[in-house]
């Protein structure tokens, strides 16, 4: 078998990891990753450690899915009280780094009086000294800017806190990435590789071009007990799916989520990917319908949800650039998501407002992105607009329509839109949910409750369509497949807010005559 030219089966999947936790943006990006640890995950450890049942049973209970809850049996708490030593030992300087940055910003709240703030720096503490600048707003608001590039070159940024797990696909929802951490288990293989490893980009390429064990044995650095797992995971016969790409004509695919697959015979643009590997499912497409090559991957923003590295890393190799909305260098709650992705071995474009990228064919537009992020100064997030085969298709994500004045300039700016996707989430999770780890000052629980991660309720995904003139409205986004629970934890029923605005927007759309459909699962556009 080592010399036999193999693809990689349709139902493997990764979990890529820092620390053993599941990895996004704010557990890859040394800063907020830092106190993601310090603030959210060691506590969240301890927790657990003082009383594992209480955690798997909060697990289970479905009105508290979601939550911050440890789901690993009791009987296992001794390597959990393992992994917190491990990283209380070896991540010490890291950890120290967090509390460094609370320092800071207290020092900047007590000091920082509208005078001269050259006398701060040397009562900074050490650990942040040459990676932030101190300044203030024109109110005289005092705050932090993180010289991120610096930040990726010192020993705050360490690719060795990061590995992957690979396994099949089981149709059977993981626990929630944002809180159990994946310990070894005999049917995962570990490879305590970094996500840039070269050898990743080799055994995915292996969906789409063969390859034999032999070369990704030495690609991926494995012993024996390693390659035999692997071998498990290979196929002499491609799982590509025969219509994956199209010969005339233009083509959107829903894949689900927020996931969209733009695509004419000389281009393919995908959406925010967050894609299934159970191709034994039916009922969705999966990584088996990608086309070959993918000419622009858009990413909206950095939510776990939007930018999902188990799905990304499937496609690093096939991909001309990661299009990615620019960051406000170095804002503690925003994040450069290009440095991120440069540091994971990807090609990368970043974007402003309007800024326009060409695809043989068409192009994409970068639109302006408001609401869903809390009210924090995040930047890091944009809407899209595509021209492709003729048609144009404004691509709206978690976007809301709390101003849809902008939408006017949009449409003056770039015509009328065929087709609009827009999200409707419109009651989503609280301020401390998502970023907690990273307030150094406590809110109350109102203030964050009255804060949230929410796009367009009814009235606002209705004045959205009526400013830009949309031809037709599709709602998604909502994170109700079932493939996304181990991220989403989203409960939703008849009578949920979410879906009764849906409806109220789905009528409204009726009313004018203007098709549209609360996406789910899967769904297909032809002209």
């Amino acid at each position: 078998m080592a010399e036999e030219q193999l693809f990689l089966k349709s139902k493997v999947i990764v979990e890529p990891l820092v620390d053993r936790f599941f990895a996004w943006p704010h557990t890859i990006a040394p800063v907020q990753s830092a106190m993601n640890l310090a603030f959210l995950q060691v506590p969240l450890l301890e927790s657990y450690l003082q009383s594992p049942q209480v955690h798997v049973t909060a697990s289970g209970n479905p009105e508290l899915r979601g939550g911050y809850f440890i789901n690993i049996p009791e009987e296992r708490a001794g390597e959990v009280r393992d992994l917190l030593a491990e990283i209380k030992r070896e991540r010490a300087h890291i950890l120290r780094f967090a509390e460094a940055i609370a320092e800071g910003q207290e020092l900047l709240r007590t000091s920082a009086t509208g005078f001269d703030l050259t006398p701060l720096y040397p009562k900074l503490p050490a650990e942040l000294g040459g990676l932030v600048e101190v300044a203030y707003d024109t109110d005289n608001n005092a705050q932090m800017r993180f010289i991120e590039p610096l930040v990726y070159t010192s020993d705050y940024y360490q690719a060795s806190r990061q590995s992957v797990q690979l396994s099949f696909e089981t149709g059977i929802e993981r626990p929630f990435i944002m809180s159990t951490p994946r310990l070894p288990s005999l049917d995962v293989l570990e490879l305590g590789i970094p996500f840039n490893h070269p050898g990743l980009e080799e055994l995915f390429k292996a969906r789409v071009r063969p390859t034999t064990l032999a070369r990704l044995r030495e690609a991926l650095e494995l012993d024996d007990a390693q390659a035999a797992m692997l071998a498990g995971m290979l196929s002499a016969e491609p799982a590509l799916a025969p219509d994956r790409h199209i010969d005339a004509g233009g083509r959107i695919r829903y894949f689900g989520h927020a996931c969209l697959v733009l695509q004419s015979p000389e281009a393919a643009i995908v959406v925010d990917p967050f894609i299934s590997a159970d191709s034994t499912a039916g009922d969705r497409y999966t990584l088996d319908d990608l086309p070959d090559f993918i000419d622009l991957v858009l990413i909206t923003h950095g939510h776990q949800d939007h930018i999902v590295l188990e799905t990304l890393l499937q496609l690093r190799g096939r991909v001309g650039s990661v299009v990615v909305p620019r960051a406000s260098r170095g804002n503690l709650p925003d994040p450069s998501l290009a440095l991120m992705l440069r540091h994971q071995g990807f090609p990368v474009t970043e974007v402003d407002d309007f800024d326009e990228l060409d695809v043989p064919g068409g192009k994409v537009t970068a639109t302006p992105f408001l609401g869903e992020h809390c009210d924090l100064d995040i930047r890091a997030k944009s809407t899209y607009w595509a021209e492709l085969a003729g048609k144009k298709i404004f691509i709206g994500a978690d976007s809301s329509g709390i101003d849809p004045a902008l939408y006017r300039y949009v449409k003056r700016h770039l015509g009328t839109a065929d087709m609009a996707f827009l999200g409707m989430e419109c009651d989503g999770a609280p301020l401390t949910w998502l970023y907690q780890a990273l307030l150094t000052v406590p809110v109350t629980k109102k203030m964050s409750d009255s804060r949230k991660l929410s796009g367009s309720n009814a009235e606002q995904a209705a004045a959205i369509m009526t400013e830009l003139g949309a031809g037709e409205a599709y709602v998604y986004a909502m994170g109700e497949e079932p493939w996304l629970g181990h991220v989403m934890a989203t409960t939703y029923n008849e009578d949920t807010y979410q879906i009764k605005q849906i409806e109220e927007f789905m009528a409204w759309c009726k009313e004018r005559h203007v098709p549209a459909e609360h996406l789910y699962g899967r769904r297909e556009w032809r002209w």
